[in-house]
């Protein structure tokens, strides 16, 4: 597993599809997850410090671990299938540690909100998923006056490699909640 930082957020300028970008925490390689409008402004508003005065649903849930006497000690992306990824909580209470599959999207929310640490397999950074930034840093532009589109669901793995390999970071315009 690759220790994982969350870079930024994107929006795709195709079709406006917000984009989480996870870079690797000792290197250059980015995994971009296209997630939805509501886990986006989650992951937003938390890298913002922005608190509100009623527990939104990322907040409810690492209370209610909290309250069970458990925390959540990391988030693992293990694996993509079919353009959807999968991720695990790793939660621990006491002795006892276990698992809870989430999405991705939810999994990062909540990393962010408990310091959990993030991590994915290192096939997802290695394979057809992920891209490399050259000199590390992803621009913070607006997109460009050609925008890819979003792979389709269920695109073979070589056509996904494909895309990712020609997909420019400038193409990722920013997020905002």
């Amino acid at each position: 597993m690759i220790k994982l930082k969350v870079q930024s957020l994107g929006l795709d300028q195709a079709n406006k599809s917000p984009v989480v970008l996870l870079q690797e925490a000792e290197g250059e390689r980015v995994l971009p997850i296209w997630i939805g409008p509501a886990e986006a402004s989650a992951i937003a508003m938390e890298l913002a410090g922005m608190k509100f005065s009623r527990p939104l649903t990322h907040d409810l849930f690492p209370s209610i671990i909290t309250g069970l006497g458990g925390r959540v000690t990391r988030v693992l992306i293990t694996r993509v299938q079919d353009n959807t990824y999968f991720a695990e909580l790793v939660i621990q209470r006491g002795d006892e540690v276990f698992t809870v599959d989430a999405r991705p999207s939810d999994s990062i929310a909540i990393a962010l909100r408990t310091r959990a640490e993030l991590f994915a397999d290192e096939e997802l950074l290695d394979g057809s998923t992920s891209i490399v930034v050259q000199g590390g840093d992803l621009p913070d532009g607006g997109g460009t006056t050609d925008p890819m589109t979003p792979p389709e669901p269920g695109l073979p793995p070589d056509e996904l490699k494909e895309y990712l390999r020609k997909l420019n970071p400038e193409d990722l315009g920013r997020f905002n909640p």
